[in-house]
């Protein structure tokens, strides 16, 4: 198996079948692809239309998992252990993706290279408006070839966009402790294995939905984003001290500023 695409569920809306098709649609050959699904903290009516879905789509390698235990941590680290994959690409429920996807990613990336697309955000259902902080990184560095981790830091905010050698992950996981900035961690926890990046051409999208409400948006006191970023940095800053010739010190500085920004942030 290439790729381990790993899509963790909670609830899911019409948007999940929109995510599902945009991957039952890949070029990239569907032997050569598993699509682990992760339903957690719910069971019906999803169980049932979950499944119906994918008796409909019988050509797509599938693992559904579903588990009454919450937490897209938990989800994410449920599908790692099953994982077959020599490369893994995280996708959220409510995003989907071009049919190039996937071909472009395993083209671009290698077992040394973590590939990174074009993206493309949005808010609800209307793909007209983007929106991201993510496409200046693009537009700047897409055609310059190899670059470092550093340079594309604001990639490795979270885990989708890109794809990664699982050698790079080997069997560490996301710290379930955590419900917010939980993806900036695992990210940090991986970064010791990843020194180049590469972009696809501008055909790979990874669309991002923006959602009132979603966990991206909502707002937390300024009480809990403290504690949280707080936990999160000594967390950070204990990865490096055990491993100081691996980690990027100057990454490790970026996510520590990050932090005290998501602090403040609303405030």
């Amino acid at each position: 198996m290439k790729i381990s695409v790993i899509i963790p569920s909670y609830k899911p809306q019409e948007y999940l079948w929109q995510c599902l098709d945009s991957l039952c649609s890949q070029t990239f050959p569907k032997e050569d692809f598993e699509i682990i699904l992760v339903l957690n903290g719910c069971k019906e009516p999803y169980d049932e239309q979950i499944k119906a879905y994918i008796e409909q789509h019988s050509d797509i390698n599938w693992n559904y998992i579903q588990t009454d235990m919450p937490g897209v941590s938990n989800a994410r680290n449920l599908a790692l252990d099953v994982a077959q994959g020599e490369y893994v690409t995280f996708i959220d429920d409510d995003d989907f993706v071009s049919p190039v996807y996937l071909q472009e990613l395993y083209n671009t990336a290698d077992s040394k290279t973590v590939s990174l697309c074009r993206p493309y955000a949005f808010y609800n259902n209307d793909v007209s408006n983007e929106a991201t902080y993510f496409t200046d990184v693009y537009d700047r560095l897409h055609d310059k070839g190899n670059v470092t981790l550093y340079k594309v830091r604001k990639y490795f905010s979270g885990p989708c966009m890109k794809l990664i050698p699982m050698s790079f992950i080997q069997g560490r996981r996301y710290d379930v402790r955590f419900k917010n900035g939980e993806d900036s961690l695992f990210m940090f926890l991986i970064s010791d294995k990843i020194k180049k990046c590469r972009f696809t051409s501008p055909d790979a999208i990874y669309y991002r939905r923006y959602r009132e409400n979603s966990a991206f948006t909502s707002h937390h006191s300024l009480w809990s984003r403290l504690n949280n970023s707080t936990k999160l940095a000594y967390t950070m800053i204990g990865y490096y001290l055990r491993n100081t010739r691996g980690y990027d010190i100057n990454f490790l500085f970026t996510r520590i500023v990050g932090l005290a920004a998501s602090v403040i942030k609303d405030n």
